[in-house]
């Protein structure tokens, strides 16, 4: 694909919200970005999609790269585009879902320092637009029903 714009165009990102129940207690992952923009914050595990790559495929490439999770079925939830969501440049993220089944251990890499489970009742200050992302997801009904199972 060889294309030439005289126009600016939005990159696309896509973002994971990997929830996982630990005893009685739901948890979210998150990565510790290890780049700038918000070096050293929590993020939800994502990336930047390829040009032929589709938006499925980047979500779970993009997991498994930064925290080495493969075979969760990831759900689609919603794009995010609000102008200034990432400071580097026009930036629409699709996120995506899904539940780990805890047989896998995540691990931070590529771009990723860390990755950690947090409990949804202790989560720490997450970066760009990565709070709104889980609210929408918290009020998602598919989202909802497996977190309240």
């Amino acid at each position: 694909m060889s294309f030439t714009y005289n126009y600016p165009r939005p990159c696309v990102t896509t973002d994971c919200l990997i929830f996982r129940k630990i005893g009685d207690i739901w948890h979210l992952l998150l990565i510790e970005r290890g780049n700038e923009p918000f070096k050293g914050c929590w993020a939800l595990p994502g990336g930047f999609l390829e040009m032929e790559e589709d938006l499925d495929t980047c979500a779970a490439r993009e997991l498994q790269e930064e925290t080495g999770l493969t075979g969760i079925e990831l759900h689609q939830l919603y794009a995010f585009g609000a102008p200034n969501r990432d400071p580097r440049h026009r930036t629409i993220s699709v996120a995506y879902w899904g539940v780990d089944n805890l047989e896998q251990q995540a691990v931070g890499s590529d771009d990723a320092a860390k990755a950690q489970w947090f409990a949804l009742e202790k989560l720490p200050s997450l970066a760009f637009d990565h709070e709104q992302i889980l609210q929408k997801a918290l009020s998602n009904n598919e989202v909802d029903k497996v977190l309240t199972r």
